[in-house]
């Protein structure tokens, strides 16, 4: 979702796009009946073309920005939000399934 919002917004157009609700968004995803091993693989692939993306843009369309979920945002800091998310959610995967406490 962060790197469409990227793309978006690299390529000329300012939004807003809209938010959406993260629980919905999950639910319909089926992730009960994949195993982790091909979890794991989505993850690696979607990172690897999300820093492809980043990577391609040029310079000036890194000093873009729009609006997402209401929010200004430049497309300089998307990566630095992705960063930060992808963080939190190893945070909790450690904590909530994997009985770790997250440092």
């Amino acid at each position: 979702v962060f790197g469409y919002r990227a793309l978006w917004f690299a390529r000329g157009y300012e939004g807003p796009l809209p938010p959406f609700e993260q629980d919905d968004f999950v639910r319909a995803g089926g992730f009960d009946r994949r195993t982790l091993a091909d979890l794991l693989e989505e993850l690696r692939i979607v990172r690897a073309a999300t820093l492809a993306l980043f990577r391609g843009l040029p310079a000036d369309a890194r000093r873009r920005a729009g609006i997402a979920a209401g929010v200004r945002v430049t497309v300089r800091a998307i990566p630095f939000i992705i960063a930060g998310h992808e963080l939190h959610h190893r945070a909790l995967l450690l904590e909530r399934y994997l009985g770790a406490i997250a440092t």
